[in-house]
């Protein structure tokens, strides 16, 4: 697991007061829901789990873990799923209940739910577990508890892959150190990493596969390149070279599938 930093005014502030804070002003800041909710549909997380949903019985309970702008908890209520979505950010959370008062949205802290044990037939989380510092057992453990037996936990984090083990080693060799204030932001995987932290908790690991390819390539030509990452050139390079480049080289995050046992371990 390697950690990844940004840039902060106050580092001192309380954990979960910086990542509320940190994406409230993120929702913000993109003007509210920003998708279309048929492209949740297209979505690689979609796709990767599109198949177990289907095996769920009509009005399936699903978690929704760190649930943003709320598209996919709209998403799938449209498919007959009861879907509770649960994010950090309070304003968010209110906002989502004035605009959408038939859909089930909460604020909470993922790793301390009130929910009783086993509420939820599935759960899924995009890019959320991995921004604790003490890791992700609290997150992943609360959604062992969640889960009914058998029930099927989705989760996407960031994918420490081949590029970003490259950078790291010429890093430590360059001797960079950062002068301005910084504090951790998220944790990177390796797939067996995660996979260790899943099956700790007691989970059985189906699969997990790299995924986003094209934002990968985008942030490696931000960064290593320094091209505009929303310019027209980059995008174009994304697209072409996305199908062709290995993803265990440059894929931006790694989705787990897991199951909760029907009996215990």
């Amino acid at each position: 697991m390697r950690k990844d930093y940004i840039f902060a005014e106050n580092i001192q502030s309380n954990e979960i007061k910086f990542v509320e804070d940190h994406w409230t002003k993120k929702w913000d800041d993109l003007g509210g829901r920003r998708v279309g909710l048929k492209k949740v549909f297209s979505r690689e997380e979609y796709k990767i789990m599109a198949s177990r949903l289907r095996g769920l019985s009509a009005g399936a309970e699903i978690f929704d873990g760190g649930c943003g702008l709320g598209d996919w908890v709209l998403a799938l209520n449209q498919q007959g799923f009861r879907v509770t979505g649960m994010d950090v950010s309070k304003k968010t959370i209110k906002e989502l209940k004035e605009n959408y008062p038939e859909a089930d949205f909460v604020s909470g802290d993922i790793r301390h739910t009130t929910f009783p044990n086993e509420s939820f037939d599935a759960y899924f989380s995009w890019g959320v577990f991995e921004h604790f510092e003490n890791g992700p057992q609290e997150c992943i453990r609360e959604g062992y508890r969640l889960l009914k037996p058998g029930g099927m936990l989705f989760i996407s984090v960031p994918f420490d892959n081949i590029r970003h083990s490259i950078l790291g080693i010429v890093g430590r060799w360059k001797g960079n150190a950062e002068t301005v204030p910084q504090r951790f932001y998220q944790w990177r995987f390796t797939r067996a990493e995660l996979a260790k932290e899943l099956r700790l908790a007691g989970f059985n690991v189906i699969d997990i596969n790299p995924i986003h390819n094209r934002s990968g390539i985008l942030r490696c030509l931000q960064n290593e390149l320094k091209l505009k990452y929303d310019s027209i050139v980059c995008r174009a390079i994304a697209y072409l070279l996305a199908p062709v480049i290995p993803k265990c080289l440059i894929a931006h995050m790694i989705i787990a599938t897991s199951q909760k046992p029907k009996v215990p371990n």
